[in-house]
């Protein structure tokens, strides 16, 4: 027979445990989730102007360029994408910006703040995996922000990373 104290243990696991795995299960989310719902990828892109004294495009955004999902702030997510380090030291790169696509804001204009995402994550990425796709899960925040390389709409703290496979 079961004593208090045992059901008492065993009914606190049962409702416990679920919670926790739920929570513990981030949002798998695309480079087209940071839009805010109903806004095309198409009406984000700016025309720009050339720098010809520099062979540079410098693109020019509206305001949707800078609208934010709301929806993402707060959530638990997980999301590819391409590392551009800040500061890259002896164990690897801890604060980066997260692009859809490689090179992005180092040998093209960068996109769209909405497009672009700050990481802080407590364990270095290895610097000789830079080039690698990454999966990037944590929690997002919804705030415009402005770094050497470009306006950035969203921030991730990072809890884990690992490489993104096709």
């Amino acid at each position: 027979m079961i004593n208090r104290r045992a059901a008492l243990m065993l009914l606190l696991g049962s409702v416990a445990t679920p919670r926790m795995a739920f929570a513990a299960t981030p949002r798998e989310i695309t480079w087209d989730d940071l839009l805010p719902p109903g806004l095309p990828y198409s009406e984000i892109i700016g025309e720009g102007e050339m720098d010809e004294a520099n062979d540079t495009w410098n693109p020019i955004y509206d305001a949707n360029g800078v609208k934010l999902n709301e929806d993402l702030n707060g959530a638990y997510i997980k999301m590819p994408g391409f590392i551009i380090p800040f500061d890259v030291s002896k164990n690897g790169v801890t604060d980066f910006m997260l692009v859809p696509y490689v090179g992005a804001c180092i040998h093209t204009p960068p996109p769209p703040p909405n497009q672009l995402v700050m990481v802080n994550s407590a364990r270095p990425w290895p610097d000789d995996k830079l080039w690698d796709p990454v999966w990037v899960t944590g929690t997002m925040s919804t705030q415009l922000q402005s770094t050497t390389l470009g306006q950035t709409g969203y921030s991730i703290k990072a809890d884990e990373m690992e490489v993104y496979v096709w």
